[in-house]
């Protein structure tokens, strides 16, 4: 029997999204498709009966899975089939998870799975969006305890005004593409590029936005008052209150002590855990695993008190530091000598190498997804390895954490990359995470900009990154500045802010908690702006301005355009010419469909010859126009010369020599070398060449002149002997061909 199907549509500024529950997989423990045009979505959300023992932290998991059919194509890989999620999905993925995550009840242990589908792909409105109104709506129909539901829109900037989930062509116009989920009250999650916007305007998006997103919130709880589940019931992991008093009792003063002393990151985790390892000694618990875990638990409740207790009531955070105080900040450029460009930024104990590599245009990443974003000539990698941290783990390739970082640098430095047309470059910066204690990814956006000017990129502004913090209790708060990494577990709200003097290019913010007002925000990025321009300040002290020309080992770009008709002539049979020209000039050489052939090459002279090259096998003959070519066949009346690859012409023997010439060879053989003027091309494309023209001098006009006049002088003799014989005699070297 078939399921009954029901079905929701909401107006959102305009633009219609409809959910459909019911339908579709029955044993999830709540499944929803959302729809806006012909993009489609499914989600399903799933909890494991029992909870996990043995942890201290919620088991979710969200993985979104990029399906080709949706877009009507096959997977480009060896298999044709989805291989692992690409950097679109874990990004998509992570974006669904933030919102989420927070409101799930506290002490909650029980595995949670949010799988999603993409079902359908129209390349007009994007997939990212949806899928967390998607994932929301499931939670809300199932029965697994959820605290939602969230909803979220995606804002533009268009001429000034703002537009609510713009198509994709209208992102590309567009000065801001802000993506914000929320709940009824607050703001949940934020993730935004920007073409350098003033922080006024990023907060009026941010509100904007908020407002924009209700009407999803209302067809939400509509869903879940008509065919929501009722919600299970779940066994959380619960710490008693009399645990954390013994627990406060007996750590908070130690723990006081220790963020009071000076002490490195290392330093003080390392005290940090051995009193809790005391601590739980202590309390004779060691041999029971239930029990010391509710105890770690209670103490990091405790920690957490003392942390934030110390900001709010003493202006003390964990390491000494005012709220706007900025850790020691260094810098240096140059660091590789091989490498096209490198920058190392220092803050603190987070420090972070990138190093840029420029390549040809071939090198741009192709993009196999569902947007309409083929490839992608600017990219950003970025990684983490455990040394930096002072632990040891396995390397087992970029983690979703990895990958969210290298696409934020790489959204706040995009807006200040040169267009293709004035640097016809591919650029690859890989940023190396040395040294971590809070903010690396922001680290890595100031590297990244140190490592582009040393390259010698001409970029539009540079670009600095700082990570800010909140503590609020009631109506008490602090903004934090230049956060480390306690600092962001145990804080409200995380936000990192990207930009140049004149704007922001990146925000990434995430919100623990409700009440997060206007002028709290307002007031936090204004803090933020401030430590911006002071990093940035560092930043130019060691390198004011990009480099006026590229470093040794990066390769010189040389832009040819060619008839489209000649590429085929460049490239060769089977490719042999344009192999030929790479090996023989040492340069690496890209054909775009249009036309435009890239060079590159390290050698400005192997660039230049292999330019020439090229432009040889393309060019087409000019009237008027000298060349140097070689003389490939000789008959009684002329000289034929290549002048160009595959092209030759004819010199008649009366334009050999400024002298009359009684026999071709007397002035030229087979394999010479002469220089010919271009005198006149015949509508069939022959060639009528002329060395006379080029030893004395003329014009193209002059030659031909010369040329007519000794042709009407032969004329007159051959008439003079009889015009119809001459031109009986003058065809027997074609027609008159012995008779069988």
């Amino acid at each position: 029997m078939k399921p009954e199907s029901h079905v929701y549509e909401v107006d959102v500024a305009g633009k219609k999204i409809i959910f459909e529950t019911g339908k579709l997989a029955g044993q999830a423990n709540g499944a929803v498709t959302a729809r806006m045009g012909d993009t489609m979505v499914f989600a399903a959300a799933t909890m494991s009966k029992e909870p996990r023992e043995g942890i201290d932290f919620f088991p979710l998991r969200v993985d979104y899975e990029e399906r080709m059919y949706a877009g009507g194509r096959i997977p480009g890989s060896f298999f044709r089939r989805e291989g692992r999620p690409s950097e679109e999905a874990i990004l998509t993925a992570r974006l669904v998870d933030r919102p989420l995550r927070p409101l799930f009840p506290e002490g909650m242990r029980n595995d949670v799975q949010v799988v999603l589908y993409s079902f359908s792909a129209d390349e007009l409105h994007p997939i990212d969006i949806l899928a967390i109104n998607a994932a929301s709506a499931a939670l809300m129909v199932s029965d697994i305890p959820w605290d939602g539901p969230v909803a979220a829109v995606r804002i533009g900037r268009i001429n000034g005004e703002f537009v609510v989930n713009p198509t994709f062509p209208e992102i590309e116009e567009s000065e801001l593409d802000l993506r914000i989920a929320g709940s009824r009250d607050a703001i949940l999650m934020v993730e935004a590029g920007a073409k350098e916007v003033p922080e006024e305007v990023m907060v009026e998006a941010l509100a904007f936005g908020h407002q924009a997103l209700q009407p999803i919130i209302d067809i939400q709880e509509k869903m879940r008052a008509e065919v929501g589940k009722p919600k299970a019931e779940i066994t959380p992991f619960v710490v008693e209150d009399e645990l954390k008093a013994q627990v406060e009792d007996l750590v908070k003063e130690r723990l006081e002590q220790l963020l009071a002393a000076p002490h490195t990151k290392s330093e003080l985790y390392d005290g940090i855990d051995a009193v809790r390892d005391e601590t739980i000694e202590q309390l004779g618990v060691s041999d029971d695993a239930e029990a010391a875990l509710k105890v770690k638990m209670a103490f990091e409740d405790v920690l957490k008190k003392v942390v934030r207790s110390r900001i709010l009531n003493q202006g003390i955070r964990p390491d000494g530091r005012g709220y706007t105080d900025i850790r020691p900040v260094w810098c240096e450029v140059d660091i590789s000598p091989r490498a096209h460009g490198s920058g190392l930024f220092t803050r603190g104990e987070t420090q972070v190498l990138t190093l840029a590599t420029l390549g040809t245009p071939r090198e741009a990443q192709e993009i196999d997804g569902l947007t309409p974003v083929e490839s992608k000539r600017y990219i950003h990698h970025y990684n983490f390895p455990p040394f930096c941290t002072g632990e040891v783990r396995p390397m087992r390739g970029a983690s979703r954490r990895e990958i969210g970082h290298g696409a934020l640098a790489e959204r706040a430095l995009l807006p200040v990359i040169p267009p293709e047309d004035q640097f016809p470059y591919t650029l690859r910066l890989v940023s190396e995470v040395l040294s971590s204690n809070g903010s690396s990814s922001m680290a890595s956006v100031c590297g990244s900009t140190l490592a582009l000017m040393d390259t010698g990129v001409p970029i539009k502004a540079p670009v600095a990154g700082v990570a800010m913090g909140l503590i609020k209790e009631g109506d008490e708060y602090a903004i934090l500045t230049d956060i480390q990494g306690m600092e962001d577990h145990l804080g409200d709200m995380d936000f990192k802010v990207a930009g140049t003097e004149k704007g922001i290019t990146a925000l990434q913010m995430d919100i623990k908690i409700a009440g997060i007002t206007k002028e709290i925000m307002h007031k936090a990025l204004k803090q933020a702006r401030e430590a911006r321009m002071f990093i940035l300040g560092k930043m130019l002290e060691v390198i004011p301005e990009p480099r006026p020309e590229l470093k040794p080992h990066a390769p010189r770009m040389i832009v040819v355009r060619i008839p489209v008709d000649k590429i085929g002539a460049v490239i060769g049979p089977g490719g042999k010419t344009i192999r030929a020209i790479q090996e023989e000039t040492g340069t690496k050489i890209d054909i775009m469909e249009d036309g435009l052939v890239y060079i590159a090459s390290s050698n400005g002279e192997a660039a230049s010859d292999a330019r020439e090259r090229i432009e040889a096998l393309t060019e087409t003959p000019q009237i008027g126009r000298i060349y140097t070519g070689k003389v490939v066949r000789v008959t009684d009346f002329g000289a034929f010369v290549e002048i160009l690859p595959n092209t030759d012409g004819m010199v008649h023997i009366s334009q050999l020599d400024t002298e009359p010439v009684r026999r071709v060879e007397d002035v030229v053989k087979v394999g010479d070398e002469i220089t010919v003027m271009v005198t006149d091309i015949d509508p069939l494309g022959r060639i009528r060449l002329s060395r006379q023209a080029v030893l004395e001098g003329w014009t193209a006009e002059e030659a031909q002149a010369h040329d007519k006049a000794n042709r009407e002088r032969r004329n007159s003799r051959r008439n003079s002997r009889g015009g119809r014989s001459g031109e009986r005699r003058g065809g027997n070297r074609r027609d008159n061909k012995p008779r069988r």
